[in-house]
C-alpha cells in the first residue's frame, strides 16, 4: 500500500512515506512523525489513513535517521532545524495537493508530539492545510517556533491527555482561546485517565486502547468534514 517517495521542498528534496487508498484517489493527509523519526509505526499510520480512503504522506523531517531511545531522540528533536522542518512539511503539503491522485487542493494535517506541535506550526505558514489534527502537541516547540497562530486558516481538532507533561491546562486554555479569538472553527478534547502518546499502539505502557479508538474517530470524522472528499463512510 504504502510507498517510499521525493517529493520537491523549496529548492531542495526530501524523502517519505506515501500510502494511497485501494480507490487510487482520495483527500490527502500530511502525517508528521512523533521524535523518535519517521518509524514504522508512522508508517503504518499512513497505511491506516490510505486504508480509510485517504492519500497520506509522512514526510522525512530527520532524513533518514530514526530512534527507540529516549536520549537519542532528544538529541534528534534537539538538531532539528525549524525552517528546513518547516520548508519539508509545506513541500510535502503543496506536492501531495498537486497530485492527480488527491481529491482536493487543499490537504490535511496531523502530527503527534513534537508533530502535534510542528502541525500546528505549518498551519500557520500556509493556507493549504485546510484541517489540523495536533495530538498532544510538545509545547516546548510551540515555544521555539512562536507560530502565530491567529494565521491559521484551516480548521484545528486537538487531543489532548489528562495526565501528559508536554502541556499544563493552562496553556491547552490559552491556545484555544488565542484561535477562538482568530475566528479559527476549533475543538479541543481531553481524555481522561490517559497519558502523553497514549494513540501509540507500539508503546504498551502508555497505549490507551480507547482512547486512541475515539480519538482516530474524531479525527476520520473531521478529515472528512473539512477536505474535500470522495470518500464513503466505513
Amino acid at each position: 500500500m504504502g510507498e517510499t517517495v521525493e517529493f520537491p521542498s523549496n529548492g531542495h528534496t526530501c524523502g517519505g512515506y506515501l500510502a494511497t487508498p485501494p480507490s487510487g484517489r482520495g483527500p490527502g493527509v500530511v502525517v508528521i512523525q512523533e521524535w523518535w523519526g519517521l518509524n514504522a509505526h508512522i508508517r503504518d499510520l499512513c497505511d491506516r489513513f490510505a486504508a480509510d480512503g485517504f492519500v497520506a504522506l509522512a514526510p522525512d523531517l530527520y532524513h533518514g535517521k530514526e530512534t527507540k531511545e529516549p536520549d537519542e531522540a532528544g538529541k534528534l528533536l534537539m538538531e532539528l532545524d525549524l525552517a528546513e522542518a518547516a520548508r519539508d512539511m509545506l513541500g510535502a503539503g503543496k506536492w501531495l495537493a498537486q497530485r492527480e491522485r488527491t481529491a482536493g487542493d487543499r490537504v490535511g494535517i496531523v502530527g503527534f508530539c513534537m508533530g502535534g506541535a510542528l502541525a500546528i506550526y505549518a498551519a500557520t505558514l500556509s493556507d493549504v492545510f485546510a484541517a489540523v489534527v495536533p495530538f498532544y502537541p510538545y509545547m516546548g516547540i510551540t515555544a521555539a517556533a512562536k507560530p502565530d497562530v491567529t494565521k491559521i486558516k484551516g480548521a484545528v481538532l486537538g487531543h489532548f491527555a489528562e495526565k501528559d507533561g508536554a502541556y499544563t491546562k493552562e496553556q491547552v486554555e490559552a491556545l484555544e482561546a488565542e484561535l477562538r479569538g482568530a475566528g479559527v472553527d476549533v475543538e479541543f478534547f481531553w481524555y481522561p485517565g490517559a497519558d502523553h502518546a497514549f494513540f501509540n499502539d507500539t508503546r504498551p505502557e502508555v497505549y490507551d486502547p480507547d482512547a486512541a479508538r475515539l480519538s482516530w474517530d474524531r479525527t476520520r470524522a473531521f478529515f472528512r468534514t473539512h477536505l474535500a472528499t470522495t470518500v464513503a463512510p466505513v
